[in-house]
């Protein structure tokens, strides 16, 4: 069963329920895919599907943190339980410790050497923790070690 159709599925499921937090966040989910499925002009593969969904759990992550920050607290659990929908359709993120070994695999792989090396890295980490890891910590690390590598 594909991503979307799961979604299908379990939007039916919490339509009979009368799950609200799970109708909502399936029916934006469902519309985001669709969004990019249009703006690609085909549909998506499950890679791409699963990077639209990372996209939201970011956003509603940013969300939940500012609403802390503005001592909002019931916003705050809305997001939360949207949060935990989410979770749901998302694969196991990866550890710190887990990204860092595939960081060192892939700066092996290509010999990078330098933070000059980047740009031979990345594109082959992206596309082997799509999903899996955030962008921006998968970056810092590739950046913190290549620094490091620098001077050795």
């Amino acid at each position: 069963m594909t991503l979307q159709q799961r979604l299908a599925e379990d939007l039916k499921d919490s339509l009979r329920k009368g799950d609200k937090p799970a109708i909502s966040v399936i029916r934006l989910a469902l519309a985001g895919i669709h969004n990019a499925e249009i703006a690609k002009g085909g549909p998506l593969d499950e890679g791409e599907a699963l990077a639209v969904l990372s996209k939201e759990a970011r956003q509603h992550q940013e969300s939940i943190d500012a609403f802390a920050k503005g001592n909002r607290a019931d916003l705050g659990a809305q997001q939360e339980a949207e949060m935990a929908v989410l979770k749901r359709y998302l694969p196991q993120q990866m550890s710190h410790q887990e990204i860092v070994e595939a960081v060192r695999l892939v700066i092996d792989e290509v010999g990078a050497r330098s933070p000059h090396d980047k740009g031979k890295v990345m594109p082959k980490l992206m596309a082997q923790l799509r999903g899996k890891a955030d962008g921006r910590e998968i970056n810092q690390v590739v950046t913190d070690l290549l620094s490091g590598a620098k001077g050795s």
